[in-house]
């Protein structure tokens, strides 16, 4: 065994369904950089990094194509190059969309049936080490069930909830699957770190109430139990106490690292009319992350963070500081990932709208030219790599 600190990166592969004029449109991310045709290519960028992990899975839509029928053409293909070049995936399985078969996280069924494509995929690619089962619950959630963005499209504390309570079923499900497979996995929940600051006093309450919902997809996967508002939040939109108790009973910790993504976008103001809005970054990532440490005791990966050039190489630093700080404060921080290895396209609308508008956040652009942030970051892996490899602060042994 040996002391590792998990430098990363990502090939972004969101693939929710949005309505644009009317009409529902799958958004997929590894279309529309260039992934299809030019993975190999991309592996190998991963590779002259000398970056190690990389969180990367298939297209779940395309893969899981009906009850209990798979497609593993691609996953053949690309999994088994990922193993001779000896780099080792994060495997993604549910990144904020299902097939069409299916239709959308409010589909009661979708726990189980996913639970059964993680079954399937775990014994068909038994050498795999690290899994997210489920990306981003609390996001994939807001997004479909809350802000009517994504999936179902749907605005309301009701279709939040229900997608919240199925992807976190999902998500344990998954895990106890996998788990009954290759009981030696280590889950790395990839979860949005989120903050709300009150704009004046009146807003405290309400910024209070969104200081604990921002736990939520945690506490259920977690099996932490919920205070009493919160509790009652959730059955009041549909959850039944026998679906709490279930989470309660589901206690899955021993396996599992607590995923923390940050963007600048991820602390909020919120305002005397109830609405929302952007602060910026107020406290950052140590602060926020702590938070989530304090709650939930578990070890650490900051799994997500990039910001678009001009700022990204300043950014960079920054979170490597925070990590870093982190680490030296005793606390058991095993990873860090910038996300991803290639620019993105149409995040700048929360993929809502099909512009093609490249968003330069990736390590690479997409004519597969490094970035001066992607210099930066191979540096940084190259001189901080034995120093946060250093036993007396945290680490995961493999």
């Amino acid at each position: 065994m040996k002391n590792t600190f998990m430098f990363a990166t990502g090939i972004e592969n969101s693939y929710p369904t949005v309505f644009i004029d009317g009409k529902k449109v799958r958004v997929d991310e590894l279309e529309k950089t260039g992934h299809y045709k030019r993975w190999q290519e991309d592996f190998q960028l991963v590779k002259e990094m000398e970056i190690e992990y990389l969180r990367y899975g298939p297209p779940y839509f395309s893969t899981h194509i009906g009850p209990g029928q798979y497609n593993w053409d691609f996953a053949d293909d690309t999994f088994s190059r990922l193993r001779e070049l000896r780099i080792t995936p994060i495997v993604d399985l549910c990144h904020f969309g299902v097939p069409d078969w299916m239709d959308s996280f409010q589909n009661p069924d979708f726990p189980e049936y996913f639970a059964e494509y993680a079954s399937a995929f775990a014994k068909r690619y038994t050498h795999l080490k690290f899994y997210t089962p489920v990306n981003e619950i609390f996001v994939a959630a807001s997004f479909s069930g809350q802000y009517g963005w994504w999936n179902e499209s749907l605005a309301g504390d009701r279709s939040f909830v229900t997608a919240l309570k199925h992807l976190c079923k999902a998500n344990v499900l998954a895990m106890n699957a996998i788990l009954k497979v290759q009981p030696e996995v280590t889950f790395i929940q990839s979860e949005s770190s989120e903050y709300f600051h009150p704009e004046d006093p009146s807003c405290r309450e309400l910024a209070d109430f969104l200081n604990l919902k921002r736990y939520l997809s945690l506490d259920l996967s977690y099996a932490h139990p919920i205070k009493v508002p919160h509790y009652k939040y959730l059955i009041q939109n549909g959850m039944t106490d026998a679906e709490y108790e279930w989470f309660m009973n589901n206690k899955l910790r021993a396996n599992c690292i607590m995923g923390t993504d940050y963007y600048a976008s991820n602390e909020h103001i919120v305002h005397a009319d109830g609405s929302t809005s952007a602060s910026g970054e107020v406290f950052g990532y140590y602060v926020i992350t702590q938070q989530y440490y304090t709650r939930y005791r578990l070890p650490v990966m900051h799994t997500e963070t990039n910001i678009a050039e001009p700022a990204s190489i300043n950014w960079l630093y920054k979170e490597l500081a925070n990590v870093y700080r982190f680490k030296q404060d005793g606390f058991p921080i095993v990873g860090f990932t910038w996300y991803g290895l290639l620019d993105q396209v149409d995040w700048d609308t929360a993929l809502r709208e099909n512009n093609g508008r490249v968003n330069p956040l990736g390590l690479y652009d997409l004519d597969r030219k490094i970035r001066p942030v992607g210099e930066t970051y191979k540096k940084i892996i190259k001189d901080w790599r034995h120093v946060m490899e250093d036993e007396s602060y945290g680490f995961i042994k493999i």
